[in-house]
């Protein structure tokens, strides 16, 4: 079969990335796969590329997919990338691909579901009221407040060291200006970010956040995104404090909510364990596979 690949120009661009596209389109000049390659600029990250192919199943396994990698991989050290990094689902013909293309598996990810309907709620009621001495807990909707933006950007930190096995991800550098962005984008969508943190009552500074994302409606399924807790604040179990929190307030607030999804490396046990005693059921697993350039 006759491929043709056209590079595409994406007009949108963030302030910590820009994407390259491809079409691949056969002789008739109907689609048949794309690719899309995620060039990441921020400070921390300026190595880096995340690569997204898909191809009509119909037309697999007749190089497609291989004309689609390398005008992307080529892409990629054009930009001098030195790593590019694909999230696959494991098993799947893109698990298979990535394996045959000579991409390293560098992280396992497990997908999990906590079906608010099956909720203990009363447990969650007794553990949020659990004491911790020496901190409280305060939430927002959308843009984290004025006051409390340069402390809640200090306590980004606390996804420094998130497990990542092999992956070359780099650090993420937080400022208020990224930390307000990323609400904005959050808006823009139609969603809504709430955010539950953790004050250290000595300083009234925030020492970890958990952050959920409900959908405009607030039905469905909501997203759980970063759950963190600064390395000096760990052991008083405020990770799962503020995950509790969360889960109520979501209950209470957006009835039309069926369930809350998150994913977490296999590797973060400590995570997963959390996960687990609040009654979150695995969905699927994900592997992130890296190629050095």
């Amino acid at each position: 079969m006759s491929i043709r690949i056209t590079a595409l120009t994406d007009p949108e661009r963030s302030g910590g990335s820009h994407r390259l596209a491809w079409l691949a389109s056969d002789r008739a000049g109907s689609p048949v796969g794309s690719a899309f390659l995620r060039v990441f600029t921020r400070e921390g990250q300026e190595h880096l590329a995340e690569l997204d192919i898909h191809v009509h199943p119909a037309e697999r396994r007749g190089g497609v997919g291989s004309r689609l990698f390398d005008a992307a991989v080529e892409a990629a050290r054009e930009e001098g990338r030195r790593s590019v990094i694909a999230q696959v689902e494991a098993g799947t013909a893109g698990d298979h691909f990535l394996r045959a293309k000579g991409l390293r598996k560098v992280l396992t990810l497990t997908y999990v579901r906590l079906p608010l309907a099956k909720a203990d709620i009363e447990a969650l009621h007794r553990d949020v009221g659990q004491p911790h001495p020496g901190y409280r807990l305060i939430s927002w909707d959308g843009a984290v407040p004025d006051e409390l933006a340069p402390t809640f950007a200090a306590s980004r930190r606390a996804m420094d060291d998130m497990p990542m096995d092999d992956t070359d991800f780099g650090t993420v550098v937080w400022d208020v200006d990224r930390v307000r962005s990323a609400a904005t984008a959050v808006a823009a969508r139609g969603e809504l970010l709430h955010t539950v943190a953790a004050v250290d009552e000595s300083d009234s500074t925030i020492v970890g956040f958990t952050e959920l994302v409900v959908p405009g409606d607030g039905r469905g399924d909501a997203q759980h995104y970063g759950t963190g807790v600064l390395p000096e604040h760990r052991g008083h179990g405020l990770g799962r404090w503020m995950k509790v929190r969360s889960i109520l307030e979501a209950r209470e607030r957006h009835p039309g909510l069926e369930g809350l999804l998150t994913d977490t490396a296999d590797s973060n046990t400590h995570m997963r364990s959390i996960n687990d005693a609040l009654g979150y059921e695995p969905t699927h697993k994900s592997v992130e596979y890296q190629l050095d350039l």
